[in-house]
């Protein structure tokens, strides 16, 4: 049945969240160009706004230029730092680049975060943000994941089970936990994106990154706004235009996680 999740005790005061964005390809591109207006919405709400850092080691290529926002003059230049530089100039804030790819350490490097925005390609990735997240040490509010394939994605917002997050029947489940194959590196990894623009826009329909992170960002506007959710994440389809969403609801968790691990298992027979 489903239910209301009400926003975690952590960020009810009125202080800054502090946002880890991973990745800045097509999903973390859009979602730190959209950052900003969040930030802007929350102090207009009395609240003190972000402080953001995005993670990624990749440096911008030719192909990045054609679904992300980098011109040729980016070429060469780390992704996270040149998006990091651009919004900053523009919005004169202070936030920061981690021109790194993440690993497990990572999270104790960082400064804190309440809030995990993963926008990852591979499961390798997003299993080490699982484990990160997932930790004892780790006290993040939440875990945003975001992923798409050529025309269709989602974004599920959850609470991993770690030093801040008790285990308790309507804690937010994370993706990892409803659909573990997302973040199981056993499994093999999709196609690499291609070093040709056209065959990268062939295997990729164009905005899709963006209906996903605007989507995901407007659920945690409501979230701040309002102090509740009754969905935690959605599901896009751009050939046939529907979102679905994700309700907040233990007992269809429950059933997620039965069949997904039942789903798990056969693809690993089947891969053995």
């Amino acid at each position: 049945m489903a239910t209301e999740h009400k926003l975690h005790d952590s960020l009810l005061q009125r202080q800054l969240v502090r946002v880890l964005v991973v990745g800045a390809g097509g999903s973390g591109s859009a979602i730190m160009l959209g950052l900003p207006y969040l930030h802007q919405a929350l102090q207009v709400w009395g609240q003190r706004g972000l402080e953001v850092t995005l993670a990624d080691g990749d440096a911008v290529s030719a192909t990045n230029c054609v679904r992300q926002p980098f011109a040729t003059s980016d070429i060469g230049l780390n992704k996270a730092t040149v998006l990091v530089n651009r919004v900053n100039l523009f919005w004169g804030l202070t936030w920061r680049a981690y021109p790194q790819h993440l690993h497990e350490d990572s999270l104790n490097e960082l400064p804190e975060a309440h809030i995990i925005i993963g926008c990852v390609d591979t499961r390798a990735a997003r299993a080490t943000i699982a484990n990160g997240v997932g930790s004892g040490r780790n006290h993040a509010a939440y875990w945003l994941d975001l992923g798409n394939n050529a025309d269709s994605g989602q974004y599920v917002l959850g609470q991993p089970l770690n030093g801040l997050n008790p285990r308790k029947r309507d804690r937010l489940r994370t993706v990892a936990e409803l659909y573990p194959e997302v973040a199981d590196p056993w499994m093999g990894e999709d196609s690499l994106p291609s070093c040709s623009a056209a065959e990268a826009l062939v295997r990729q329909e164009p905005y899709i990154n963006q209906v996903l992170a605007q989507s995901a960002l407007a659920m945690l506007a409501r979230l701040f706004r309002y102090g509740s959710l009754h969905h935690h994440g959605g599901f896009y389809n751009a050939s046939t235009g529907r979102m679905s969403a994700l309700p907040v609801d233990p007992e269809m968790w429950s059933k997620t996680r039965k069949s997904s691990r039942k789903y798990l298992s056969s693809r690993r027979r089947s891969l053995s």
